[in-house]
């Protein structure tokens, strides 16, 4: 059965203006989100603090099971239903550190009976401190930072024979945010302003495979963030995780583009560069698309069976391959066009 036929001409490169508008729209409403929640909601994990998960014999009332947390002076707390209404299980999180002994979960145990006239089991607790959370914050940054990186000297390397200069770039952008990081410099705002940094020197330094990789997995990020503030959903470690399987993905899907663009250079040199990455976004479509599809239909496993824990890390994958194919086709290959047309005005 033929999914796309071989001979198929959609004009990808014709529809770019329109394209970076969808995107610049969609990073607007990101950021905005952000600003007006201060942030990522963060969980335990980068926030600090208790979590309970709880599961009772029969329906349970969040009014009773705040009134038995009460009696225990566990501090700020919020109670949310988890899973299936029919499991009865909810998610108890206070931004108390608390200590997790055994004698613990038998207060809070008493306590929730005692308020519900229920029979209840405790299912798991958690207890994360304010400075590890913190550390785990600033830890995940620096993960996904130095990803980056790191795909910025693959790509040189790979595209562009530029392994020397993109390496020593990478490593005196790594050994300064990491100086500047040990002096307690904010490290959110000193990570942002060292990607502004290392677009502006690939912009000087003519790295445009590099540009357009980069460009393309920081617009996958920001979007799938803003959408995780957009529904107020946590941002714990799995999510972390998520982020940096997108990055890996929409990498993939854009260094195949790339290729088709390099082999189509050699083959087709007089051919205008517009029509060249036109042609190559066509020509890997079949692939892009049945790629996407299976690893949707994955995720899409993930988020409807795979429970509660795995909930946010599926919806984080849902969005990500979805947003990450649409970049590999209308973000990073038109930057090479872009480029183009700056090298002609120069």
């Amino acid at each position: 059965m033929q999914f796309i036929k071989p001979d198929i001409n959609i004009n990808f490169v014709g529809k770019r203006k329109i394209a970076f508008l969808i995107s610049l729209a969609m990073i607007l409403v990101s950021i905005t989100s952000l600003l007006i929640h201060k942030g990522p909601r963060y969980g335990i994990d980068f926030a600090g603090g208790t979590l309970i998960q709880v599961k009772f014999n029969t329906p349970a009332s969040l009014n009773r099971i705040k009134t038995g947390l009460a009696t225990i002076d566990l501090g700020k707390s919020s109670v949310q239903q988890f899973g299936d209404q029919s499991d009865n299980e909810y998610l108890i999180r206070t931004d108390m550190s608390v200590m997790t002994s055994q004698g613990f979960s038998s207060k809070v145990q008493k306590a929730l009976e005692a308020s519900t006239g229920n029979a209840v089991n405790i299912r798991r607790i958690e207890m994360v401190g304010p400075q590890v959370g913190k550390d785990l914050r600033e830890k995940a940054l620096f993960a996904m930072f130095f990803a980056l990186l790191f795909i910025t000297i693959y790509i040189s390397g790979r595209f562009e024979f530029k392994w020397v200069l993109s390496g020593v770039m990478a490593a005196a952008l790594m050994g300064a945010v990491y100086l500047l990081s040990i002096f307690n410099v904010s490290v959110p705002y000193l990570i942002a302003a060292a990607l502004i940094v290392t677009l502006l020197l690939f912009w000087f330094l003519e790295l445009k495979y590099a540009m357009g990789a980069i460009v393309a997995l920081i617009h996958d990020v920001t979007i799938t963030v803003g959408i995780f503030s957009i529904f107020d959903k946590e941002f714990t470690l799995p999510i972390i995780a998520a982020l940096l399987t997108i990055i890996g993905y929409s990498l993939n899907d854009t260094i195949i583009i790339f290729d088709r663009i390099r082999e189509n250079l050699k083959k087709l040199p007089k051919n205008s560069l517009d029509l060249i990455i036109n042609r190559s976004v066509n020509e890997t479509l079949s692939r892009t698309i049945l790629t996407s599809i299976t690893t949707l239909v994955v995720v899409i496993a993930l988020f409807v069976l795979g429970g509660g824990i795995i909930h946010d890390f599926a919806f984080a994958m849902i969005i990500g391959v979805m947003i990450g194919t649409y970049s590999s086709v209308y973000v990073a290959s038109p930057i090479l066009l872009a480029w183009h047309g700056r090298g002609r005005k120069k």
